[in-house]
């Protein structure tokens, strides 16, 4: 049998990159290496998001790769497809499709499988794996015993490395090209040709670990992390409303010490793909091993609470205003200037309010509503609970109570001013206490932490 052979991975023309998942993570890759002539295969079971790419569609988020993404197709460099395809070269695949919270109905690792076991359907000895979903615990040795049930020797035929996924969308300083990375690889060969394919993604800034556990635990604890110090200001941001005192402002001097402290700000809830979910892998493998993993499960209890705890603050406004029922919630993606809605805090607050008897109203520019199917999934919702608004103009909001703003987006930042400084609504809510306060608005302009 073929043993992995890192030289003829050296040869661009000797061997090709399957990536599976075409969404945050793998899209980016794909354009990236197939920018520097790769040989990549995109492959997506999303047929709706292969057409869409095939015609050169791209979304608001992948706008900013149009050139390389267009230049690379018509080069031929990159190719879209919804399944492997057999070919006698050498071959990588890069696995990036999602991993979902684990129930009873599904576990994590379902999608992870799925392409795992497709790459392998065409697959040669010789061939090497690369994981980059975030993953539970134990879940790249339960894709070893996969590989080898299917008549392979890891390590020796084949490789298989985790490299977890380090991207935040809509992030200027940081992006695919210059975070350092963490990989685990199961022999020396799969280490060196994993150096050469991401030398073109982050000039081949990796460091090696000896486990795939660690790897594994380092993606979930870096997004643990995240979780417990968001969770952490939004119980000090509540308390501040008790106290009455700005916690933007005691965060903002706390961030003055130069050591021992990073400032994190309060919200509405961390939503998203990566920090509710993965953090569940570190308190699901203390379970399996019955410990207990309280910091993160108290910090995911403040995350739940967080929507609650923003519709009940309006709710008091609104009643000592003496307003009436109808609120319309601004940003309802999980994150600003991103179109990803996946379970996002916005999402939650317009249900608190749909329960309260409240009539609710939506608006954001990235929303979509051809995806409302999507977005009930996303947010395990069997229906929204509110009306979509497509302009912010004044003969709507003259009808609404107030606004609360979950997201700031930069494209909507100037009409958000406007509305504030022209008093077109009683209420204001930020959930991000970025609006400034203006003195001489009429509306009551209300921060989350005061």
């Amino acid at each position: 049998m073929e043993l992995i052979d890192g030289k003829k991975f050296v040869d661009k023309n000797s061997f090709f990159i399957e990536i599976y998942g075409l969404g945050y993570v793998g899209f980016p890759l794909a354009v990236r290496l197939s920018s520097s002539e790769f040989k990549i295969i995109g492959i997506d079971v999303n047929n709706e998001r292969i057409e869409r790419l095939k015609n050169n569609n791209l979304m608001d988020s992948e706008l900013y790769l149009k050139d390389e993404f267009l230049e690379s197709r018509n080069k031929n460099f990159l190719e879209l497809d919804n399944k492997s395809t057999k070919n006698n070269i050498s071959k990588i695949g890069i696995i990036c499709v999602p991993t979902p919270i684990p129930t009873e109905k599904i576990t994590s690792d379902i999608y992870v499988k799925s392409a795992v076991i497709e790459f392998l359907k065409t697959a040669n000895p010789g061939d090497v794996i690369i994981l980059e979903s975030s993953i539970e615990v134990g879940t790249t040795e339960k894709i070893e015993t996969i590989i080898e049930e299917n008549g392979f020797e890891v390590g020796k035929n084949i490789g298989l490395c985790f490299c977890p996924e380090r991207i935040d969308p809509a992030n200027k300083e940081w992006g695919i090209e210059n975070i350092p990375r963490v990989i685990y690889c199961s022999d020396d060969a799969s280490y060196s040709i994993a150096k050469i394919i991401y030398e073109n993604v982050n000039k081949g800034n990796l460091l090696r670990v000896s486990s795939p556990k660690i790897a594994e635990i380092v993606k979930s604890f870096e997004n643990a992390f995240r979780l417990v110090n968001i969770a952490l200001v939004n119980e000090l941001a509540i308390l501040c409303d008790n106290l009455e005192v700005n916690v933007k402002e005691v965060i903002d001097a706390a961030a003055t010490k130069p050591f021992g402290f990073m400032p994190h700000y309060p919200g509405a809830g961390a939503g998203g793909h990566c920090i509710p979910k993965d953090p569940r892998f570190l308190l699901e493998s203390a379970k399996k091993l019955d410990l207990k993993f309280n910091t993160i499960e108290h910090a995911l209890e403040i995350n739940h609470f967080m929507p609650k705890y923003v519709s009940n603050s309006i709710k008091k406004e609104v009643e000592n205003l003496g307003l009436g029922k109808n609120i319309l919630i601004c940003g309802l993606s999980y994150k600003a200037n991103v179109e990803d809605m996946r379970d996002s805090p916005s999402f939650k607050i317009i249900e608190e309010f749909h329960n309260q008897g409240y009539s609710v109203y939506g608006y954001d520019p990235y929303f979509d509503e051809k995806l409302s199917q999507k977005y009930m999934i996303e947010n395990h919702l069997e229906k929204l609970h509110f009306e979509i608004i497509k302009k912010l103009d004044d003969e709507f909001l003259e009808k609404i109570s107030g606004i609360c703003i979950v997201q700031h987006h930069d494209i909507i930042k100037e009409k958000i001013k406007e509305i504030y400084e022209k008093s077109t609504v009683p209420l204001i809510y930020d959930c991000q206490s970025k609006l400034l306060k203006n003195k001489n608005s009429k509306t009551k302009l209300v921060y989350l932490g005061n």
